[in-house]
Parts: structure tokens; sequence; C-alpha cells
């Protein structure tokens, strides 16, 4: 996994991995996936473009995919 850059500060966002239909976005508790089929691809490829520019991947699950998850790993 990648780490987040978190260049707002204030991120719960620790790390992400990109795949070609999916991103996985490791927080505190655990690991989600979050999928096209899940989430819809419009909102992947968005999740994938926050997460390499480090800013406003954490505010964008909260306010449109949070529970539309794939799959979660928990710690």
């Amino acid at each position: 996994m990648r780490p987040y850059r978190n260049l707002g500060d204030h991120s719960l966002v620790l790390a992400f991995e990109i795949g070609d239909d999916h991103i996985k976005v490791m927080f505190k508790e655990g690991i989600y996936t979050y999928s096209y089929s899940s989430a819809g691809q419009e909102n992947i490829e968005k999740m994938k473009t926050l997460a390499l520019h480090g800013r406003g991947l954490n505010t964008f699950i909260n306010d449109y995919v949070k529970n539309s998850y794939e799959s979660k790993t928990t710690y």
C-alpha cells in the first residue's frame, strides 16, 4: 500500500492501493475495498484522483460512498 499524503492534515486515511476497477483504502480500523460494482465507476475514478493528490479522499468517502464498500478487513 502507498501512504496517503494527507495534505489537509485531518484525514483518517492512512494508505491506499489502486487497481484497475477498485481502490483499497486503509484506515486505523481496517482496509476497505471500493469497486466499480459497489460504488460506481465515476466514484472510484474520483477516489483514485483524490488519493494520488493526497487531499480530499476521506471527505469524499464520507459524503458519497461511505457504506458502498465491496469488502472490509478489520484489525
